[in-house]
């Protein structure tokens, strides 16, 4: 049987860390990265947050996954390299292994023992599917190495992650997505859609506080990687709809007048100041289709849940 070959292209720089959140710590308003939010116990966390059952995006994209991945395989053909970005443990991949038929799978994350025991289980499963597991940290730069392979490409990008980008960004990495894709490539993601601000208020703000816990938890980070002296007890966790903006806010806030302090440096914020920690933005059907044709992509196809709360799109 085959086995599973690893590549790690990211290398963590502690020290660059530490400058990115202090600049953003300093910055007006203070502003850190959602990246920050997914160390061990916040990937649990937000894995719990899926289980929800306001958090519609995961089980709605996988509805619509389930119900139209015979007309999607049918678009793009068999034999492609399917990179899975973000791929987590490969759940979401998998599930289409069958139907769209890959000759290799490309699973693409920040570390890859993240993804050892994951691809491990999934050659055994699938033998035939040549595996390759990538570290990489695309969130500024989308690239793969020679190891991922040649052929036609598949991109997969599940999970309407394309939302923590701003548009400018996501414009970035769509086009870079097309270039990495190369000729006859295409690209397979999951887009939130605009809804009622009740749904999507709730859906980021649950009555279990799993949502609140997972926010929170990012000031265990910063003490962590900085050596800070944040308490968790002085904030809050808020969620918000941005209309104008068209996206959700996640910020942390200060519950009194509070001094963050670390070596070297310091932040003040003032009795509900906030901490700015992740945006998902909210796309029409319209105007995602639109992006993804100033892009560069030619032929687009889109599939939505009955409610069209969600959408999953093809692009070539």
């Amino acid at each position: 049987m085959a086995t599973p070959r690893f590549i790690q292209l990211h290398r963590e720089d502690s020290a660059a860390l530490r400058r990115e959140l202090i600049s953003g710590l300093l910055a007006a308003p203070a502003t850190v990265s959602p990246k920050f939010l997914y160390d061990a116990l916040g990937s649990r966390l937000f894995d719990a947050i899926t289980e929800l059952p306001e958090y519609y995006p995961t089980r709605t994209e996988r509805g619509i996954l389930d119900v139209h991945a015979a007309a999607m395989a049918r678009q793009i053909g068999p034999g492609r390299t399917l990179i899975d970005l973000g791929a987590g443990s490969g759940e979401k991949a998998a599930r289409l292994f069958d139907v769209m038929r890959p000759v290799r799978y490309v699973a693409v994350d920040i570390s890859v023992e993240y993804l050892r025991q994951a691809l491990d289980s999934l050659q055994r499963q699938h033998p035939r599917i040549e595996m390759v597991g990538v570290g990489a940290d695309f969130s500024s730069s989308l690239e793969l190495p020679p190891e991922a392979g040649g052929g036609e490409r598949l991109l997969f990008y599940p999970g309407s992650s394309i939302g923590n980008f701003t548009p400018e960004q996501a414009l970035r990495f769509l086009r870079q997505a097309r270039s990495v894709g190369g000729p006859g490539g295409a690209l397979l993601i999951g887009v939130d859609l605009v809804k009622a601000k009740s749904v999507l208020e709730l859906a980021y703000d649950d009555p279990l506080q799993v949502t609140a816990a997972f926010n929170l938890n990012l000031l265990r980070r910063l003490d962590a990687l900085l050596g800070c002296d944040a308490r968790i007890e002085d904030f809050a966790h808020v969620a918000l709809f941005n209309e104008a903006e068209s996206r959700i806010e996640m910020h942390l806030q200060a519950r009194r007048a509070l001094t963050l302090r670390w070596p070297g440096g310091e932040r003040r914020l003032a009795e509900g100041e906030r901490i700015h920690t992740e945006n998902s933005y909210k796309y029409t059907v319209e105007g995602f289709d639109r992006l993804l044709r100033q892009a560069g992509y030619a032929r687009t196809a889109c599939w939505t849940d009955e409610r069209r709360w969600f959408a999953v799109f093809l692009a070539s």
